[in-house]
């Protein structure tokens, strides 16, 4: 079963979640935002210990606590390091109050149907006995729609809870992930397809048993109200999608009950070579707008 009071945080805290999960494709991106560039490393090593480096930067400073910033996702080898000599659950969890989540689909399959699927997740089980054991809290999974394709989506969507019920039946909480690209031409006919589909999901989803959803910033506004109000819902979030910080907490502040998890509206404006001084006076902005927007609702 869910920790009780990291279920309580999640389902009633007021905060965003911190999403701190770039992978092995993403990395190389968020590191040359920090100011690291390809260069700087010669084997994926060295690139996975330099982006661990920066998340225990923004996870140690004083900015980042459990007040504001209700969890944080997790890739797995972030899961499987130390935080000032302790697991990196362990440290989120005891010493910042902040919820640990993980992130555990293996990437983006080819596109097909105007949607991508994800690629298949072997030794999943095991995964999330690991993570059971390391004191995690639920689990996140990304696929992507690209249009309006009605076949498509209900195909991320049916594939999406297929994995939710595996996580579920581990007793941690899954977030859904189907993003809705922000630059297609269709991208409202989509969420309205999204929604209905979502909707016929949530009915496999057993008594008792809670999902959270993460979803792309609506073209219109409260679109997925219906689900924060929904009893097998425990918590909406929205991810930034490629949109400015600012841009995408005005967005967000429409959509009432919605809270945050964003990733690189977060770190926007962190840098490698700022004093750690610079560094958390620019992540505690970052983090004061983020919760604003997400509590404004």
């Amino acid at each position: 079963m869910p920790n009780e009071k990291q279920a309580d945080r999640m389902t009633a805290g007021k905060g965003f979640v911190a999403a701190l999960d770039q992978s092995g494709g993403s990395t190389p991106k968020a590191l040359r935002l920090y100011g690291i560039q390809d260069d700087a490393y010669s084997s994926e090593k060295d690139m996975f210990d330099l982006i661990h480096e920066m998340r225990s930067r923004i996870i140690t400073s004083p900015a980042f606590t459990g007040d504001r910033v209700l969890a944080a996702i997790l890739f797995e080898q972030t899961m499987d390091r130390d935080i000032e000599g302790k697991p990196s659950t362990t440290y989120l969890w005891e010493t910042k109050g902040v919820v640990p989540i993980l992130k555990i689909d293996k990437g983006l399959a080819e596109v097909a149907d105007g949607v991508q699927l994800m690629k298949p997740m072997p030794g999943l089980d095991e995964l999330l006995e690991r993570a059971v054991g390391k004191g995690v809290f639920g689990t996140k999974e990304r696929s992507v729609i690209g249009g309006a394709n009605r076949g498509g989506i209900a195909a991320v969507v049916a594939q999406q809870f297929e994995v939710a019920h595996q996580v579920l039946s581990h007793g941690l909480v899954p977030i859904i992930e189907p993003e809705v690209t922000i630059s297609i031409s269709d991208k409202a006919q989509a969420e309205d397809i999204l929604r209905d589909e979502i909707t016929k999901q949530l009915d496999t989803v057993p008594d008792g048993q809670r999902v959270m959803l993460k979803l792309s910033l609506p073209t219109e506004a409260n679109h997925y109200r219906v689900f924060v109000d929904h009893p097998k819902v425990m918590r909406v979030l929205a991810l930034s999608g490629g949109y400015s910080r600012d841009e995408a907490n005005k967005l967000l502040a429409q959509n009432t009950g919605v809270i945050a998890s964003f990733s690189r509206a977060l770190t926007e404006g962190l840098t490698v070579d700022q004093t750690d001084e610079q560094f958390n006076a620019t992540l505690d902005e970052a983090i004061q707008s983020i919760y604003d927007a997400s509590v404004a609702g």
